[in-house]
C-alpha cells in the first residue's frame, strides 16, 4: 500500500530495524545520473546559492513547488527525492512550506536547518530575517525532530526560536495556524540529485469542528502565492484513490497555468486504484486527457505497514520497481511511456526542467536584479543620513554647511533666483515711489488751472529713463496721479505769511523748509515698506535654507530649535536696520547739503525753467516755434540758409562777449512780481533733487548693510550658543538632535539589508560570468 500523509515516516536505517543501514548513510538519493552535464549542476547551483542570499523576496528566482491535496503523498513523495524523514504526528507539518535544496557533493552527508522570517505574528511584512537553527545535522535520524522543532518555531514567530530548538517545556499551542514563514533544508552528501523544491501546505477541503474555516482560504492564499509566479514549476500531485474532478489542486494549478506548460503531475498511491478505474488513470498518464507540456508521472512509495517495518532507500526503491515491473496495467504500458513511471525517472526530469528554466530566466534575472539595485540605490538617498557615531561632529558639519550656503545667498549668488534678485524690484520701485514725492510746482496762478506745462527736458534722462521728467512735464489736469499742485500763488502767500522783520527783499528759510519737510515726511512709508518686504523676503529665505539642511535631521527638533534661532537673529538686525532707517529719516528733517554745485545747478535751471512758464507769450514755445519755422523755410529754398531768431540773438549776444545758450534766454527776462516764489520753489525744486538721490540710495544701503549682510554677523555663535552644543551636554543635545523617528530607523533597516541581499547576489551571479 502507497502511504498518505497520515502517520508514520520512512525510516532510513533506524536503529533495531530488520533493513537498518548505518545511521549515515551516504547511499544514493533522488537517483543522483552522473552523465548530468556540468552546466545543469551549475545552474541549480547558481539558484541555490541565490536563495541563500535571501533576494527571492525581491527578485522571482525559478524553483519547484509541491502542491497537492491533504493526503495526497505528496509528504511520501519528499521523502523518496530527499532521503528524509519529515514530521509527520505533531500536524505541523502541512503548517508552513518547507524548502528543500539538494546538493551532490563527495563530502559527509548534512543538513542545515534554517529559519526564513518574512512576517510577523499577524501576517504583516516584516523585514527578511534568516535564522540559523541549530548546528549542522550529521545524523539522519536526527531531521525528523529538527524539522519538526523548526515548525513549531516558525508558527510561533514571536518566541526567540532557541526555546524551541533545546526546549521541551513549551506550550503546544501556537501563535499562528499556517504561516508564509518558512523551514530551509540544506542537504548535501553523495548520490544525492542536484535539485530544489519547495513543500507547501496541503490544500484543505474541510476542517472539522475543532477548526477554522479561515484556514481553508490561508492555504489557498499561501499555495497562491507561490504558483501564480511565472518562474514557479509546479510539482501537481494527486492521489489515484481519489476521483481526479474532485481534487481542488488540480483545479487551483489549472487557474494559474491554464495550458499546462509549468506544471508537472505526479500520480500517487496507484495501488488504490478502484478496480475497473484503471484506464481512465491511464488516459492521464499518457497525457490524453487534462494534457500537461512535461507530462504526467506516477510513483509508488511505501505502505504504512512496510514504513512501520522500518524501510531503507534501496529498499523502497527496489519495491517501486517490482510493483511496476510486475503490476497490470503497468507492467504492459507502452515503452515510451515506462519513463514516466519510478521516483527516479520525475527526480531527473525535475532536474533537468527547473536547470533549464533557471537558464533561460537568467539574463531577465540579471536585468531584474539590476534594477532593484539601482531602485534600492535611489531609496536609500531620498531617506535622511543615519545618525552619525559622532553626533557633535556632525551637527557643527551641519551647521558648517548652513552658514556657508547662507553667507552665499546674502552675498549674492548669479541667478534669477538669488536673494539680491529677488530683493532688486523693491529697490527699484522705493526708488520711484521716493522720486514721486518732488513738489508738484506750477509756476502760474491757480486761475490759469486750464495751462499746460512744459517738458523740462534737463530732466528727461537723469534717472536713465523718461520718469524723471513725469512731474514737471504733466498737464495740469484735475486727474493728474502725482502729487497735489502747488501754484505759485500759494507759494507767494506763504512767503508773505512767514515774514517777520525781513527786508521786503528778503523771506525766511522756514517757506522752503515748510515744503521740504512735507516730501520728506512722505519717505518714512516708502522705506518701512522696502524694509518689510526684504524683512519677509529674508524670513522665507530662512525657513528654506533651514528646510534644507535640517529637514531631514532627526525628528524635526533641530529644524525648529534652529529656525527660532536664525528667527531670533534676524529680529536683531532686524531692529538695528530699524534705527538706521529712522536716523536717516530723522537727518533729512534738517535741510541742508554740501553738494553745493549740484544744488545750485539745478537751482538755476529750475528757476529758467519757471521764469520762461510764467511768461504770457511762452517763450520757450515761442523759441521752439521759431527754430522750427526757420527750417521749414531752410527747406523750401533751396541752399539757402535761413537763420531763426533764437539763432539771431544768441549771435548778438557772442558778439557783444555774452555766451549763451536757447534755454538760458528766459534768465533774460524782465523782474517779475512773483520772483520770490519762483526762488523758493527753484530752491525746494533743486533741493529734491540733491535729498532724493541722497536718501534713495542711503536707505536701500543700510537695509542691506545692516539686515541682509548682517544677518551672517556672529550667526554662527548664535546658533552654537542658542543649541548650546558647546557645554558639558553638548554631546547628548547633539545626540537627541539627530536622533530619528523609529520608522524612518526601521525603514533604513530595511532598505540597507535588501541592498545587502541584492549585492550578495550580484557577487554569486559574477561567479558564473
Amino acid at each position: 500500500m502507497d502511504s498518505s500523509d497520515s502517520p508514520g515516516s520512512l525510516d532510513f536505517g533506524s536503529p533495531g530495524s530488520p533493513t537498518a543501514t548505518a545511521d549515515n548513510n551516504d547511499e544514493g538519493v533522488g537517483l543522483s545520473d552522473p552523465t548530468k552535464t556540468h552546466n545543469r549542476k551549475e545552474m541549480l547551483d547558481l539558484v541555490n546559492r541565490l536563495r541563500n542570499t535571501g533576494v527571492q523576496t525581491d527578485i522571482d528566482l525559478p524553483l519547484i513547488a509541491v502542491i497537492g491535496s491533504q493526503s495526497a503523498g505528496k509528504s511520501s513523495l519528499i521523502e523518496s527525492i530527499s532521503g528524509i524523514t519529515l514530521p509527520r504526528s505533531s500536524g505541523t507539518c502541512t503548517r508552513c512550506p518547507t524548502e528543500c535544496k539538494l546538493s551532490h557533493s563527495d563530502s559527509p552527508w548534512k543538513c542545515i536547518v534554517k529559519l526564513h522570517f518574512s512576517t510577523d505574528s499577524k501576517g504583516a511584512s516584516i523585514p527578511v530575517r534568516l535564522v540559523h537553527f541549530g548546528a549542522p545535522i550529521t545524523s539522519k535520524s536526527s531531521v525528523e525532530d529538527r524539522i519538526r522543532r523548526a515548525q513549531r518555531a516558525i508558527l510561533n514567530p514571536s518566541t526567540d526560536s532557541n526555546k524551541y530548538l533545546h526546549g521541551d517545556n513549551v506550550s503546544d499551542e501556537n501563535e499562528v495556524s499556517f504561516s508564509k514563514n518558512y523551514v530551509s533544508l540544506e542537504i548535501s552528501g553523495k548520490g544525492l540529485a542536484d535539485l530544489s523544491f519547495v513543500d507547501l501546505p496541503g490544500l484543505i477541503a474541510s476542517v472539522g469542528r475543532a477548526g477554522d474555516e479561515r484556514d481553508i482560504d490561508l492555504v489557498k492564499s499561501l499555495v497562491t502565492s507561490y504558483i501564480k509566479k511565472d518562474s514557479c514549476v509546479i510539482l501537481l500531485t494527486v492521489a489515484c484513490e481519489t476521483d481526479f474532478e474532485n481534487q481542488g489542486a488540480h483545479h487551483l494549478a489549472k487557474k494559474y497555468d491554464p495550458e499546462g506548460k509549468r506544471t508537472v503531475g505526479v500520480l500517487t498511491k496507484p495501488d488504490r486504484i478502484q478496480s475497473g478505474d484503471e484506464s481512465s488513470w491511464l488516459r492521464i498518464l499518457r497525457n490524453e486527457t487534462e494534457p500537461l507540456a512535461n507530462n504526467w508521472y506516477c510513483v509508488k512509495q511505501p505502505g504504512s505497514q512496510t514504513l512501520n517495518q522500518g524501510v531503507t532507500w534501496e529498499d523502497a526503491r527496489r519495491q517501486e520497481n517490482e510493483y511496476f515491473t510486475m503490476t497490470q496495467p503497468w507492467s504492459s504500458l507502452e515503452p515510451r511511456y515506462q519513463k514516466f513511471l519510478r521516483t527516479s525517472n520525475l527526480t531527473e526530469r525535475l532536474s533537468v526542467i527547473l536547470s533549464e528554466l533557471i537558464a533561460k530566466r537568467l539574463p531577465e534575472i540579471q536585468k531584474e536584479l539590476m534594477d532593484a539595485l539601482q531602485n534600492t540605490e535611489a531609496e536609500l538617498r531620498a531617506l535622511p543620513r543615519a545618525p552619525s557615531n559622532d553626533p557633535v561632529g556632525e551637527v557643527l558639519h551641519v551647521l558648517s554647511s548652513f552658514t556657508r550656503d547662507l553667507s552665499r545667498r546674502l552675498e549674492g549668488t548669479p541667478d534669477k533666483n538669488g536673494l539680491l534678485q529677488t530683493i532688486r524690484p523693491y529697490q527699484q520701485a522705493f526708488k520711484r515711489t521716493i522720486r514721486e514725492t518732488a513738489p508738484n510746482f506750477v509756476p502760474w496762478e491757480e486761475r490759469q488751472r486750464a495751462r499746460q506745462l512744459p517738458k523740462a527736458d534737463f530732466l528727461a534722462n537723469e534717472e536713465g529713463d523718461d520718469k524723471g521728467s513725469e512731474s514737471e512735464s504733466e498737464s495740469v489736469e484735475d486727474d493728474f496721479p502725482g502729487p497735489p499742485k502747488i501754484y505759485i500763488n500759494q507759494v507767494f502767500d506763504k512767503a508773505q505769511e512767514a515774514r517777520t522783520r525781513e527786508l521786503p527783499d528778503n523771506y525766511p528759510f522756514v517757506v522752503q523748509k515748510e515744503y521740504i519737510k512735507d516730501f520728506t515726511e512722505q519717505w518714512k512709508q516708502p522705506a518701512t515698506e522696502l524694509f518689510d518686504n526684504i524683512h519677509a523676503i529674508l524670513k522665507a529665505d530662512l525657513a528654506q535654507l533651514v528646510e534644507k539642511h535640517f529637514a531631514h535631521m532627526g525628528k524635526g527638533n533641530a529644524k525648529q530649535s534652529v529656525l527660532m534661532i536664525v528667527y531670533d537673529h534676524l529680529d536683531e538686525a532686524a531692529a538695528r536696520t530699524k534705527q538706521r532707517i529712522e536716523w536717516l529719516l530723522d537727518l533729512e528733517q534738517s535741510p541742508t547739503t554740501l553738494n553745493t554745485h549740484y544744488y545750485s545747478d539745478y537751482k538755476d535751471k529750475f528757476l529758467a525753467y519757471y521764469k520762461g512758464c510764467r511768461e504770457n507769450t511762452d517763450l520757450i514755445s515761442k523759441i521752439k516755434a521759431s527754430q522750427s519755422s526757420s527750417k521749414r523755410m531752410s527747406n523750401s529754398r533751396a541752399f539757402e540758409v535761413v537763420p531763426d531768431p533764437v539763432t539771431k540773438i544768441l549771435a548778438g549776444l557772442a558778439e557783444i562777449g555774452i555766451t549763451v545758450k536757447a534755454e538760458d534766454l528766459p534768465r533774460l527776462l524782465p523782474s517779475d512780481p512773483m520772483e520770490a516764489a519762483l526762488h523758493i520753489m527753484a530752491s525746494v525744486r533743486a533741493y529734491f533733487q540733491v535729498a532724493y538721490k541722497r536718501f534713495a540710495d542711503m536707505v536701500p544701503i543700510a537695509v542691506d548693510y545692516e539686515i541682509v549682510l548682517g544677518l551672517e554677523k556672529n550667526m554662527d555663535k548664535a546658533l552654537q550658543d542658542g543649541l548650546q552644543i558647546t557645554g558639558p551636554e553638548g554631546y547628548s543635545r547633539c545626540r537627541n538632535m539627530l536622533q530619528e523617528f523609529s520608522s524612518v530607523a526601521s525603514r533604513r533597516q530595511d532598505v540597507q539589508k535588501k541592498m545587502e541581499r541584492l549585492q550578495a547576489a550580484r557577487q554569486e551571479l559574477k561567479q558564473l560570468m
